[in-house]
C-alpha cells in the first residue's frame, strides 16, 4: 500500500468534473465534486436551530441554485458562482437547474435519502 505524504495529499487532483449540455443556456457547463469546505457550507444551509415552522421553508429557499452555484466550474476547475450571487442564479430556467442539479447531486452523493432527511430535520 502507497503511504501518502501531506504534499502528496495537497497535490491529488480529487475534484473529479463532468460536462454537462445544457441548451437552454446556449452550451456546456463543467460540474465538478465539492470541495469539503463547499460541501460542510451546502450541509449547513440545510440545517437550522430554529424551531419556527417556517425555518424549513428557508432552508430549501434556491436550494438547487445553492448546489449548482458550488459545483459550477471553469475547465481549470475554478468555482465560476460566488456565494452572493445563488440569488441571480436561482432566478434562470428551472430545467437547466434541474438539469444540472441531477448531474452535481450524482458527483456528490447527495441523494433522495439526504434531502429528504434535510427537509425532516
Amino acid at each position: 500500500m502507497n503511504l501518502l505524504s501531506k504534499e502528496a495529499i495537497l497535490a491529488a487532483d480529487d475534484l473529479p468534473r463532468e460536462v454537462v449540455s445544457v441548451p437552454e443556456w446556449g452550451g456546456v457547463v463543467h460540474v465538478r465534486t465539492m470541495t469539503g469546505t463547499d460541501r460542510d457550507a451546502f450541509e449547513a444551509s440545510l440545517i437550522t436551530k430554529e424551531s419556527v415552522p417556517s425555518s424549513k421553508d428557508q432552508r430549501m429557499h434556491n436550494v438547487r441554485a445553492r448546489l449548482v452555484a458550488l459545483t459550477l466550474c471553469d475547465e481549470s476547475g475554478e468555482r465560476l458562482f460566488l456565494d452572493g450571487e445563488v440569488d441571480a442564479l436561482g432566478r434562470k430556467s428551472a430545467r437547466a437547474l434541474d438539469r444540472v442539479f441531477a448531474v452535481a447531486q450524482r458527483l456528490n452523493g447527495i441523494g433522495i435519502d439526504e434531502a429528504q432527511a434535510a427537509k425532516n430535520a
